[in-house]
């Protein structure tokens, strides 16, 4: 496999400046095959994830329907009963992690916990009408997974983690590579942190990530259970949000379509291939697999104005690469 181009991408916009440091990493089915870093930044640095957490989440909650202990038609009032008493709809797991809940969105760093937001909040659409891109959904797949599981979300997390030793996923960080810009986006970064988002709350190296797109990578060429089974794996890449009308920040003009909590490039303009899934992040992180490639990649970096800089390009890098 040639990576040049898709290293000479983060190379190049770390050296104008328009990121402040980035590791990149790519991965096959084998394992790793190139991981660098660039700027004043080590390639087993740790990196707040922001949205790749909702892979993550959606990885446990996955498992447990591999299990038998949840399915995609399960309620939210499993677990919450007094969850959407003055709705006239059922809120179910599938609407939770494909942002159709209707349920609607707190800031990102509110200071109400994420618990009462998700009992309190009204409904902007009934669910399954619409796709609308939710984060406090996944307190609800969260609250879903402890109910089926007796296990916290990130307990669950970090079960199917050990298991390909990426032991540096974690919400408690003994360090991390600050976000640059925070500030001035006007987030209250100490609250997000606080919140331990299953959302948005995790931190991880990109070594970890990679262990992650190996094995699932695996999971799909050679029809063997990992961290999902081959049957858990082809449901979270199943589209489910065809058909319905889409709400900023992902209209229907990006060409994307929500599985069970990965986002699937099915249709996206300015791609080279529509294979690809996986979740971006809000500081510039990006996780993506491109399974009939037999290809993902990591980038990881930490700034939350990014302007000129286009992760499209560096998906068809390492697509046109393999």
């Amino acid at each position: 496999m040639s990576t040049y181009a898709a290293f000479d991408w983060a190379r190049r916009h770390v050296g104008s400046g328009r990121l402040p440091n980035a590791v990149l990493g790519v991965a096959t089915a084998d394992g790793t095959v190139a991981l660098d870093a660039f700027g004043p930044v080590a390639a087993d640095a740790t990196y707040p994830l922001f949205s790749i957490t909702k892979v993550l989440t959606g990885i446990a909650a996955a498992r447990a329907i591999e299990r038998g202990l949840l399915t995609p038609e399960t309620p939210l009032t499993a677990a919450v009963p007094e969850f959407g008493r003055d709705r006239d709809d059922v809120v179910r797991l599938w609407h939770l992690a494909s942002h159709s809940s209707g349920i609607s969105e707190p800031a990102l760093d509110t200071a109400v916990p994420l618990a009462t937001e998700l009992r309190t909040r009204g409904r902007d659409f009934p669910a399954g009408t619409a796709s609308r891109y939710s984060t406090l959904g996944y307190t609800g797949i969260a609250e879903l997974i402890a109910h089926a599981t007796g296990r916290s979300w990130d307990a669950a997390v970090r079960d199917w983690a050990e298991t390909i030793g990426a032991t540096g996923i974690t919400l408690d960080p003994d360090g991390y590579v600050p976000v640059d810009g925070i500030a001035e986006a006007g987030m209250n970064w100490s609250q997000l942190v606080a919140n331990r988002d299953p959302g948005a709350g995790l931190f991880a190296r990109a070594d970890d990530l990679l262990r992650l797109a190996t094995d699932l990578l695996r999971t799909h060429r050679d029809g063997t259970a990992g961290v999902l089974t081959p049957a858990g794996l082809a449901f979270m890449r199943r589209p489910v949000t065809q058909g319905m009308a889409r709400l900023d920040p992902y209209p229907a003009e990006r060409g994307q379509d929500w599985g069970f909590t990965l986002n699937l490039n099915n249709r996206t303009p300015g791609l080279i291939s529509t294979d690809g899934c996986g979740h971006a992040g809000w500081s510039g992180t990006e996780f993506w697999l491109h399974p009939e490639h037999g290809v993902a990649y990591v980038l990881l970096t930490a700034k939350a104005d990014r302007a000129g800089v286009d992760p499209l390009q560096l998906d068809n890098a390492v697509v046109a690469g393999v």
